[in-house]
């Protein structure tokens, strides 16, 4: 049975191959679609990412190791009516010994000149799945009303004593994409 988490709340992992899903559903007549984009963060001890390839996007679906797999981009939100809009394929035993953490990240697309936020969004969360039956082992619904956030980190795996742990984080802010990308990453992001 799954475990619905709550804010901060960590569990183990204990698998290795596993599917991170993200799913929200934009509410209507806004105007505009709305167009949210998962992305993955691979961190080293340091907070950074090691090299522009450890972010992980629809604009770059693999990470270097061959951990992280982005199965692309949904740009309104109806991949799915009730299932996952976003997910990232992880495979724990591939990541790079230098990666400590790997961060969930969802953004909205354009938000400052369409006026969007999380606000107009409902039912948004982050899943883990175990690959080898397809069960969902732990979901994190954020219930809390970003009405003003444009991104949220909605969760982490996170490496302690050699053993991936899964965080609900559920933070917001009122960022773009680059706004991740210059918290993380210190080098030169070629677009």
């Amino acid at each position: 049975m799954a475990i619905n988490l709550q804010k901060g709340q960590k569990i183990d992992i204990g698998l290795s191959k596993i599917t991170v899903g993200l799913g929200w559903d934009p509410n209507e007549g806004t105007g505009y679609d709305f167009d949210l984009d998962a992305s993955a963060f691979m961190i080293n001890s340091g907070r950074l990412i090691p090299a522009e390839a450890y972010f992980v996007f629809y604009g770059n679906t693999d990470s270097p190791d061959q951990a992280l797999h982005h199965t692309g981009d949904d740009p309104t939100g109806g991949n799915s009516a009730d299932g996952d809009d976003e997910s990232i394929q992880v495979d724990l035993s591939k990541v790079d010994p230098q990666i400590q953490e790997i961060l969930f990240v969802v953004t909205i697309h354009d938000a400052i000149s369409r006026k969007q936020n999380y606000g107009q969004v409902r039912n948004s969360y982050i899943r883990i799945v175990d690959d080898n039956n397809g069960q969902e082992v732990a979901k994190y619904e954020l219930g809390e009303d970003f009405s003003i956030e444009t991104g949220v980190e909605f969760g982490r795996l996170y490496k302690r004593e050699g053993k991936w742990k899964f965080e609900a984080s559920g933070i917001g802010y009122r960022e773009d994409l680059s706004f991740f990308l210059s918290k993380y990453f210190k080098g030169q992001i070629i677009k």
